[in-house]
């Protein structure tokens, strides 16, 4: 298993909530690691994204000031800390490694593996 994504559960709205991407030694290494989700009837839509240096970021402007992704480099893990969370942020999220280039974070089908997903609902 290269991404196991995990952290979801059920928050009220306002709340806060922490995920968590594990990620291989060599998969943490070498690629850009990023968040997406799919909400219910949507399209899974990119969060943010974290460079394999950790240097770059980048967010969904629905996320910005709100979202923050950070990486671990002793324990191999990314993180997705949300807060201010809306009935809005109620999806699966997912983790996915991958080489896109900064303007590209947004695109899926630059990504190579993916985590199974962790389940987010915020109660309004």
């Amino acid at each position: 298993v290269q991404l196991q994504a995990s952290g979801g559960g059920l928050v009220q709205a306002g709340g806060s909530l922490t995920l968590s991407c594990a990620a291989s030694v060599r998969t943490y290494n070498t690629y850009t690691i990023s968040w997406f989700r799919r909400a219910p009837g949507k399209e899974r839509d990119f969060v943010a994204g974290l460079s394999q240096n950790g240097g770059s970021t980048r967010y969904a402007d629905s996320v910005k000031g709100r979202f923050t992704i950070s990486r671990d480099n002793l324990k191999n893990l990314v993180y997705l800390r949300m807060n201010s969370l809306t009935a809005d942020d109620t999806a699966v999220y997912y983790c996915a490694a991958g080489r896109p280039v900064y303007s590209a974070y947004d695109q899926t089908d630059l990504y190579y593996y993916w985590g199974q997903g962790t389940e987010v609902t915020v109660s309004s």
